[in-house]
């Protein structure tokens, strides 16, 4: 009997968990009116706000340059690219270097710090930056010439604090799990962000934030022992009252790659739970005004953890309903959370469809097949991330585990600061 009701409850839980995350999920598609206010709205030609583009690079002199070329092609007429490199990356800092003496518009900051990662580096810019707004992007990214004009709009039309732009991976095609990676941050950031925007509580991007600079400054930048310190910087800024406006519109979006490997997909994931732990455990969010607030900020800084353990449990409910001895009514409810986990299936595959529309990629017949035989096999990687944050933190491993990028996102061959393509192979681990 015990064991009946113990099924029982955790089924029942994990129906609700799924069903939430599933409503919150589709939150840009309820109406046509919200999905078109989720958009940036057209600028009107005034430049009211100048910038500070962070780009913090390391190891990245296969891609860097590209990403710097995109920026200085901007339509915006006032902004300073601020290229952060590390005093031990030759290779990186030569083009850099080579990109400052080239246009004026663009300058390098050397980051000293002996153990080096990706806030500590943003912060030894910060008090270089000479703009009403600090950008961040990542060496990687290829930017809309656009979009800083889109920023500048929001910023005057809102009154925001924040602005949060859209990233969205692209090359779904490079493998089985690039294709799932793709689509979460199609949803993230086309739907979910927005959900979190609305409530008063947002874990913010990795790239493509803007900030007012004061605003920064007062929040003395990013936690510099943070793994997550974009998700750090929502909390904290969302816990004061700050305003953030996201916006998603697919021609404005900064495009980007999955990790070139299920190791370093592995890692990247861990990173980003481990980071969300050590928000959790920082406890800035319980100075949200409200019950709602704080329930979903507790939610969200623990779904990582949740998500593992629902993609491990729900085979095992089924398990249980077919093959042990449990009461007609005990069955059905360990039925439940799978119901919820075929409808998220049918979801993605209508926002495949979606995401490839949009973007003009051709999704073939193969890749729902390999978005629906792929999900148990993605929740078994999200566990073992999962699994691995925990054991990190508890271990006291703070390390940044750095993502390898070679621009598979780029429609082409990456460029060596000496004009030569660059592989996967050439790309230094």
């Amino acid at each position: 009997m015990l064991t009946s009701v113990f099924i029982a409850a955790v089924s029942l839980a994990l129906f609700w968990m799924a069903a939430f995350t599933l409503w919150w999920q589709m939150h840009a598609w309820r109406t046509p009116e919200v999905l078109a206010s989720t958009r940036f709205s057209s600028p009107d030609g005034d430049e009211h706000v100048s910038f500070s583009l962070l780009l913090p690079a390391r190891h990245e002199q296969a891609v860097l340059d590209h990403t710097i070329q995109r920026l200085l092609e901007s339509s915006h007429t006032d902004f300073e690219i601020i290229v952060i490199v590390g005093h031990d990356d030759p290779e990186t800092t030569a083009v850099a270097e080579q990109a400052a003496a080239r246009d004026p518009r663009v300058r390098v900051v050397v980051d000293t710090h002996e153990k080096k990662n990706k806030p500590k580096a943003m912060n030894t810019a910060l008090p270089h930056c000479r703009g009403d707004v600090v950008g961040v992007f990542d060496a990687e990214d290829q930017v809309h010439p656009e979009l800083l004009a889109h920023v500048d709009h929001a910023f005057r039309t809102t009154g925001a604090d924040v602005v949060q732009g859209g990233v969205q991976l692209i090359n779904f095609h490079s493998s089985w799990y690039s294709l799932r990676n793709c689509l979460e941050y199609f949803f993230w950031f086309r739907s979910r962000l927005h959900l979190h925007a609305q409530k008063g509580f947002i874990p913010l991007g990795g790239n493509t934030v803007f900030v007012r600079t004061h605003v920064l400054r007062d929040a003395e930048g990013w936690d510099p022992n943070c793994l997550a310190e974009d998700c750090d910087l929502g909390v904290r800024l969302s816990s004061i009252g700050k305003k953030v406006v996201v916006a998603y519109d697919s021609d404005m979006v900064t495009r980007e790659e999955t990790p070139g490997s299920l190791m370093s997909l592995l890692k990247q994931r861990t990173r980003w739970n481990q980071g969300f732990l050590q928000v959790y455990r920082k406890k800035d969010w319980k100075q949200l005004p409200t019950l709602g607030q704080r329930l979903l900020a507790r939610y969200t800084l623990m779904t990582p953890f949740m998500q593992a353990f629902t993609g491990l449990i729900i085979p095992l409910n089924v398990a249980i309903a077919l093959f042990l001895d449990v009461p007609v009514g005990i069955a059905f409810i360990t039925f439940l959370p799978a119901v919820t986990a075929l409808v998220t299936f049918v979801f993605e595959i209508v926002g495949l469809h979606d995401f490839g529309k949009q973007y003009g990629l051709r999704v073939r017949f193969a890749h729902y097949l390999k978005l629906i035989l792929g999900g148990p096999f993605y929740q078994v990687l999200l566990a073992g991330a999962a699994v691995r944050a925990v054991w990190r933190e508890q271990r006291g491993r703070n390390d940044w585990e750095l993502t390898t990028h070679v621009g598979a996102h780029l429609g082409g061959t990456a460029t060596s600061r000496q004009g030569v393509p660059v592989t996967r192979e050439d790309v230094p681990a």
